[in-house]
C-alpha cells in the first residue's frame, strides 16, 4: 500500500492518483520518493503499456509543499524528478495528464512531463515560482519554451500567471479540455485510442521523437539508430499487423 498515491493496474493501464488532497496534493521528499518507485515499476512492468496520472479531490497537484519545507522538512534527492517524471528520461511507454484542478509549478511540470494532457474545464496552469523566490527548475522552463514557443512560454513564465484550461489548449500544451466531471471518462478515451496501436509502435514513435529534438539537423534525427525501433522491427507485432490488416481483422497485440 502507497502513503502518498493510490494505484491502479487494469487492462495494460495503470491509473496513479497523487494522494494528498489535504495540501491540494502538494509534494513533499516522500511523496517524490513513492512516485519515483511507482514509475519505477511501471516501466518495469511488461504488462502495463499506458500510464494516466491524476490528483485526488480539488487539485493536480499544487507543486513542491513549501509547508513541509518551511517545518523544517529535510530536502533529498530526487532521481527521478519531481512526481518521479521530470527527470525521467528512458521510459518510452506513454504516460497521460488528467489534469482535474490546480497544476501549479511542479504539478505543471509533472504534466510538462506528460506525453499528453487532458483537462478538466476547471483546471489551471501556472509556474509562480518567482512569486517566491524561486525558479521552476524541475523541467517548467525548459519543456514550456519548446512545447509552445519562447513569447508565450515567457508570457507565463515571467507573470507566474494562472492559465484556464481553455488557454492552455489554445496555447498548445493541453491537448484536450472536457467537462470536469467527464474527466477521467475522456481521458481513457484518449488512452484506448493509443492501446488501439501496437505497443512497441507507440514506444518507438515517442522514442524517436523526443530524441530527434536533441539533434541538430533533421537529416542526422533520421539517419541515427534508435534501440526502440530495432525492438519494434524484431517483434510479434511487428509480423501480427500486417497480418491482421491482410486478414480484415484487429490485431492482437502482446508488446513483444
Amino acid at each position: 500500500m502507497n502513503e502518498f498515491s493510490k494505484v491502479k493496474k487494469e487492462n495494460h493501464i495503470m491509473t496513479v492518483t497523487i494522494n494528498r488532497p489535504e495540501r491540494l496534493n502538494a509534494l513533499h521528499p516522500p511523496g517524490n520518493a513513492e512516485l519515483g518507485e511507482v514509475f519505477d515499476d511501471f516501466a518495469a512492468d511488461d504488462d502495463m503499456w499506458v500510464a494516466i496520472i491524476t490528483g485526488e479531490g480539488r487539485g493536480f497537484c499544487a507543486g513542491n509543499d513549501l509547508r513541509y519545507q518551511a517545518e523544517g522538512g529535510k530536502r533529498v534527492p530526487m532521481p527521478r524528478g519531481f512526481g518521479g517524471l521530470t527527470s525521467r528520461w528512458d521510459l518510452t511507454k506513454p504516460v497521460v495528464a488528467a489534469v482535474n484542478g490546480v497544476a501549479m509549478g511542479g504539478g505543471f511540470e509533472i504534466a510538462l512531463a506528460c506525453d499528453l494532457i487532458i483537462a478538466s474545464d476547471k483546471a489551471l496552469f501556472a509556474l509562480p515560482e518567482p512569486k517566491v523566490g524561486l525558479a521552476a527548475l524541475a523541467g517548467g522552463l525548459n519543456r514550456l519554451p519548446r512545447q509552445i514557443g519562447v513569447k508565450r512560454a515567457l508570457g507565463m513564465i515571467l507573470t507566474g500567471r494562472h492559465v484556464p484550461a481553455a488557454e492552455g489548449k489554445e496555447l498548445g500544451f493541453v491537448n484536450d479540455v472536457v467537462p470536469h466531471e467527464q474527466l477521467m471518462e475522456k481521458t481513457m478515451e484518449w488512452a484506448g485510442m493509443i492501446m488501439e496501436c501496437s505497443p512497441l509502435s507507440i514506444r518507438a514513435s515517442k522514442d524517436v521523437v523526443y530524441r530527434s529534438l536533441d539533434f541538430d539537423s533533421l537529416r542526422a534525427s533520421m539517419e541515427n539508430a534508435y534501440d526502440s525501433v530495432k525492438a519494434m522491427t524484431s517483434s510479434e507485432d511487428y509480423v501480427e499487423g500486417p497480418k491482421a490488416f491482410s486478414e480484415k481483422r484487429k490485431p492482437n497485440w502482446k508488446g513483444r
